[in-house]
């Protein structure tokens, strides 16, 4: 596959070109319970997006012109499912490579009666080459794996490649939220972005904003907090 998407499917000249062979993700081994299965085989036709599709066009695939979320690496769906449905006039569309949470988020969102969601399975660094420049409101990245081990940091990803590849699928005002409960994630995120051209952060260079009421409470929080971890959130606005 081509490091790069056809002109007619994001036309920016300067996209990032990624390395091979450093993921920032471990697929996790786990079967899929009936019910994801049976959602996956309900809905994947319906819900579902593939690379194969071709470009991934907001507009044509939610057929409406609404404010659209990108979540990457949503877990089991439970949050982005709940987002869509407090929120019907936004366009929800979420990656994650674990199958059983793909078919999980089917489930719920099946069971919720919502129609504002969109699902891939794809890694989401080949997913975002197919989205078009400027085509995005925001984006949200909740505990992404932290790669707590130094020599693990390279597989973070959050690096200056996927913040420019974000800004170039962000409308102009658009935001990128990420949330974390490891600190050294924390600061790592903020070293990064802060120093990202094309972006501001709403809090202030160095700064974390308070936790946003609209981001439900998830396992992941819960977790960090027994830990005795804190939690952390940071927004930045693509102001070029």
């Amino acid at each position: 596959m081509s490091d790069t998407v056809p002109a007619d499917q994001a036309s920016a000249a300067d996209k990032p070109v990624y390395r091979r062979g450093i993921k920032s993700f471990v697929i996790r081994a786990g079967r899929l319970t009936k019910g994801q299965e049976l959602a996956l085989e309900r809905k994947w036709d319906e819900w579902g997006v593939e690379l194969t599709d071709g470009a991934i066009v907001p507009t044509e695939l939610f057929g409406r012109d609404a404010h659209t979320v990108l979540e990457i690496g949503f877990g089991m769906g439970q949050s982005l499912v709940k987002m869509a449905e407090t929120a019907p006039e936004k366009n929800y569309f979420g990656v994650e490579v674990h199958l059983p949470g793909v078919g999980s988020a089917l489930n719920l969102a099946e069971e919720a009666g919502i129609e504002n969601l969109r699902v891939s399975k794809d890694d989401a660094i080949e997913v975002l080459k197919r989205i078009p420049d400027a085509s995005i409101d925001t984006v949200q990245l909740f505990f992404p794996d932290p790669w707590h081990k130094k020599k693990h940091h390279k597989r973070r990803i959050v690096q200056s490649e996927f913040a420019q590849t974000l800004r170039r699928i962000l409308k102009p005002g658009g935001i990128f939220h990420m949330a974390t409960d490891w600190e050294n994630y924390m600061e790592h995120m903020l070293e990064v972005m802060d120093a990202e051209e094309g972006y501001e952060n709403i809090a202030g260079p160095g700064q974390c904003v308070e936790r946003p009421s609209d981001r439900p409470y998830t396992k992941f929080e819960k977790r960090g907090e027994n830990k005795g971890h804190g939690v952390w959130d940071m927004k930045y606005r693509k102001i070029s």
